[in-house]
């Protein structure tokens, strides 16, 4: 195991005290380590216990007013020390193998210019999830939105969602927020995440703004991470169709901003305003059966 001074790691979590410890043991076992770790916990009770450190340099920063991820994201990078130059980006669900960091920094240096990289995700099923995608434009968006969940082979979704045969290093649109890592100085000079965003398409939206600087983000396939997934998400279905299609609806008018799309602004709100009370409704039905299953 090599401790890498230059190197930071940003760890957010939200009530998530049963994945501290796997997620620990797994970077332990890693054969690159940052050499500086922040937590920020943005649990609304401070009691979030985190075991035992395994590095001395580990800084917890405490946010219980919950600011959203990115916002904590972007206040644990601006308290490690100005050596580090590159930092990764994590869940606390995510567990690491002994190649990952390693190799997702030295994707970094596959194509000019690349300002992020972003592992293979595999599920607890062993599956890849599709976590290196295309910018969800206006034809891809509403293609996606329309079919996604119908006729999942449609041409919008697959282009969409990207193509999971490959093994080579590729730039792609945007890599999942779970965990991707990025050179500090570019990161900064977009300004980091869009606090706007409280969570969902924050990764999207950073993403996008580091192409339109001249910077790329990489998909680097033979980093491979595992995805416990959704353990701050468990029973808030509803919510998090809510805050999913807000986001959606910041990032996809943001990325039609003159005064002559005002009208495409309005119909994209509108949108995803009905998408998301038809997908809102549909969870509440299925958690009230579920309650009077329970009740019965």
């Amino acid at each position: 195991m090599t401790t890498d001074s230059t190197l930071g790691l940003v760890v957010v979590g939200y009530e998530s005290g049963e994945e501290w410890e796997p997620f620990f043991r797994s970077l332990h076992n890693s054969l690159q380590v940052p050499g500086h770790i922040v937590i920020v916990d943005n649990s609304p009770q401070t009691t979030e216990k985190f075991g035992p450190p395994l590095w001395d340099q580990v800084q917890v920063l405490r946010l219980p007013d919950n600011p959203g991820y990115g916002s904590a994201v972007n206040a644990g990078v601006s308290v490690l020390p100005a050596e580090v130059t590159h930092v990764v980006i994590s869940n606390p669900d995510i567990r690491f193998t002994p190649h990952t960091i390693g190799n997702l920094r030295d994707g970094l240096t596959t194509f000019p210019d690349t300002a992020i990289t972003g592992p293979a995700l595999e599920n607890p099923d062993g599956s890849i999830y599709p976590s290196a995608r295309a910018i969800p434009g206006l034809r891809i968006g509403i293609g996606h939105a329309l079919w996604g969940n119908v006729w999942p082979s449609n041409p919008w979704t697959r282009r969409y969602l990207g193509d999971y045969r490959q093994t080579n290093r590729r730039p792609v649109g945007w890599v999942s927020g779970a965990i991707f890592m990025t050179n500090r100085r570019h990161f900064g000079k977009v300004g980091g995440f869009d606090e706007r965003f409280f969570m969902f398409f924050e990764d999207v939206d950073l993403c996008y703004r580091l192409k339109k600087a001249g910077y790329r983000t990489v998909y680097i396939p033979d980093a491979r991470a595992l995805h416990e997934g959704g353990h701050s998400t468990r029973g808030r279905m509803a919510e998090m169709v809510r805050a999913h299609h807000s986001s959606a609806a910041i990032f996809l008018t943001s990325l039609y901003p003159h005064r002559y799309q005002a009208g495409l602004r309005i119909v994209l709100r509108a949108g995803l305003a009905i998408r998301s009370a038809l997908q809102q409704a549909k969870y509440r039905r299925s958690e009230n059966k579920f309650k009077t299953g329970l009740s019965s």
